[in-house]
């Protein structure tokens, strides 16, 4: 299998997204892995590491879309950015998935301009697994990719997500809830009212019903549907209480020296909890409904969550993910 990951976007690039290929490399089999971006630096940084030459092509890109960039114009300007030629080589059957850690924006844009919608989907949805109490992940979607939704968009969400849990996670009947403000069916606006509806009156799913923000990480359910505009304020709202929660205990810690003695006892488990909740544990999120794989990784991963978005990519060809989804939605 081959993946096409942007070398140069990222805060860490290129030397996370350099050191995470070579250690995709050590972990999965037959993965071979073309590094797009600037040749030069590419070359200078691999010169740190031993590897199989065999399984690392770089191809050369001289422009980077920057975070600060405008999306659909860098997208329209900067054609020969390692985004750009990421998705190119995807769209051109070179790769069979592109990662990248950069503008959300922009990757989207260019992802939607080039690859395309599977037929049948009418808008696509960025979806990534939530850490739960029960050790396995929450599909959660849409975080971002449209901020104006649609009773019918979100209806399909909730389709399309049921089916990536069940490709992907091999959940049978995977429960599927519409974000609210309640639990109750006359809860929330117009727009979760008219999707809950639909949802209730959807064949392809187990609709469990409304959940609130603070059960959604119990684990009752295994996809969470709300629009765009609420996921992305969910998502880096999370983000930032799990960022402050960490700073006080740490802050708590060198109060004192029993305080200390404490954290020395904990440590273990102190690093489980940070394993669990951490962003590079779950390797990124999919731009699901489009006809290739797309994958957005954080644009702060160090190398291990390169290595991880590789993983989670290597496993979506793995098991034909996209063909398997298009079974459902091109007969919708």
């Amino acid at each position: 299998m081959k993946i096409a990951l942007d070398a140069m976007s990222g805060d860490f690039a290129p030397i996370s997204t350099v050191k995470g290929a070579i250690e995709a490399l050590e972990e999965i089999e037959g993965l071979q892995v073309i590094l797009v971006g600037k040749e030069g630096i590419i070359k200078e940084e691999l010169k740190k590491y031993k590897y199989d030459t065999s399984r690392i092509e770089i191809k050369n890109a001289d422009e980077v879309i920057e975070m600060t960039d405008d999306p659909v114009k860098a997208v329209r300007e900067k054609k020969d950015s390692s985004m750009n030629v990421c998705i190119d080589l995807v769209k051109e059957k070179l790769a069979q998935a592109s990662v990248s850690c950069g503008n959300t924006g922009a990757l989207l844009a260019s992802s939607q301009l080039k690859l395309k919608r599977i037929k049948g989907v009418l808008r696509p949805a960025i979806a990534v697994l939530f850490p739960n109490k029960k050790d396995h992940g929450t599909l959660f979607l849409d975080l971002g990719a449209n901020s104006d939704s649609k009773p019918e968009f979100l209806n399909q969400f909730a389709t399309m997500g049921s089916k990536y849990m069940e490709i992907f996670s091999g959940k049978k009947n995977p429960k599927v809830a519409l974000l609210n403000i309640g639990e109750e069916e006359t809860k929330g606006n117009e727009l979760t009212r008219e999707t809950y509806a639909l949802l209730k009156e959807n064949k392809d799913i187990d609709f469990y019903g409304n959940i609130e923000s603070t059960k959604i990480m119990d684990g009752e359910v295994d996809v969470v549907v709300t629009d765009g505009y609420t996921g992305n304020v969910l998502l880096k709202t999370s983000e930032g209480v799990g960022k402050f929660i960490f700073h006080i205990v740490k802050e708590s810690i060198m109060e004192s020296w029993i305080a200390k003695l404490g954290a020395l006892l904990i440590k273990g488990a102190m690093k489980k909890v940070k394993k669990k909740t951490e962003a590079s544990e779950y390797g990124g999120a999919i731009f699901l409904g489009l006809s290739e794989l797309s994958l957005k990784a954080h644009g702060n991963s160090d190398s291990r969550a390169i290595k991880n978005a590789l993983k989670v990519a290597s496993k979506f060809i793995e098991l034909n993910f996209i063909e398997e989804l298009r079974k459902t939605m091109e007969v919708e």
